[in-house]
């Protein structure tokens, strides 16, 4: 019955995101570098595959503040979410879009300036 497998892809596009658990980068990291370490991925991402416009939502939902925001960004894009805190994704076609904590999340041990 291969009406299951799809039913679960789509159930799976609904489920509720959230934010990756707290991690640690190897060494403390100010906020300047964070920021160029994500946009290099951002600026790289496309090009191991899958479509702009997946990378553009995924980019959109990671930045953006407000989670349930984000679901619906994913929704529209046609996301299909296959860990909840976006850490692995994949669109219709089947490509996979993997993304690092980094830009999903800041480091427990990022440098705080006043």
């Amino acid at each position: 019955m291969g009406c299951s497998s799809s039913t679960a892809k789509a159930e799976g596009r609904k489920e509720k995101i959230r934010r990756p658990k707290s991690w640690k980068h190897p060494q403390p990291i100010s906020r300047a570098e964070l920021t160029q370490m994500r946009e290099e991925f951002w600026d790289t991402a496309p090009h191991y595959g899958g479509k702009k416009e997946i990378w553009d939502a995924l980019r959109a939902a990671a930045e953006e503040e407000d989670l349930s925001l984000a679901q619906t960004i994913i929704e529209s894009a046609g996301v299909i979410v296959h860990n909840t805190d976006l850490t692995i994704c994949y669109d219709e076609k089947g490509s996979k879009y993997e993304l690092p904590k980094y830009v999903l999340r800041d480091p427990s041990n990022l440098i705080r300036t006043k």
